[in-house]
C-alpha cells in the first residue's frame, strides 16, 4: 500500500491548495512518508515543501483511500492545519508544484480535481467555519 499525508490549511475563511503541473491538477499539498517520519511529521514537512507555509496540526487525521493508476491502493490521511507564519509569497517546490493559492473553502470544496480530497476539505473545514461563525455572531 502506497502512503501519503497532506494538509488542509485555513486561514481567513480560505484554502491553501496547489496545482501539479505533471497531472494538470489542483489538490491539497500532500506527499509521501519519508522512511521513520510519523504521519503528522510528513503532512506538516509536504505543505511547508509544497506552498512554503509553516503549520499546525489542528485535528485528527482525516483518511481517504482510493487505487492510483497502476492499481495499487493508497492511503492519504489529511489533517486539518492552521498556518503559523504565512509568507508574503507562496511558493513551493518548482520541480512539483508551479502555482500555490488560497481559495475560498466553498470554491476548493467544489473545484478541487478530487473528490476524495473535496470530502476531506468539506469534512476538514466545518470546524473552522463554526470558529468564523460564532467569532462574528
Amino acid at each position: 500500500m502506497d502512503r501519503a499525508a497532506g494538509g488542509v490549511v485555513c486561514h481567513d475563511g480560505a484554502v491553501l491548495v496547489v496545482h501539479r503541473p505533471r497531472y494538470d491538477d489542483w489538490s491539497l499539498p500532500k506527499g509521501h512518508l519519508n522512511r521513520g517520519e510519523s504521519w503528522e511529521e510528513a503532512a506538516l514537512r509536504e505543505v511547508r515543501e509544497e506552498t512554503g507555509v509553516r503549520c499546525a496540526i489542528t485535528s485528527a487525521p482525516y483518511p481517504v483511500s482510493y487505487l492510483i493508476a497502476s492499481g495499487v491502493p493508497k492511503l492519504v490521511l489529511f489533517y486539518a492545519m492552521a498556518p503559523t507564519k504565512v509568507p508574503k509569497r507562496l511558493a513551493g517546490d518548482p520541480s512539483e508544484v508551479d502555482e500555490v493559492a488560497w481559495w475560498d473553502i466553498a470554491d476548493a470544496v467544489r473545484a478541487l480535481s478530487y473528490e476524495t480530497e473535496r470530502e476531506a476539505c468539506a469534512a476538514l473545514t466545518i470546524p473552522h467555519l463554526r470558529r468564523r461563525s460564532s467569532a462574528a455572531g
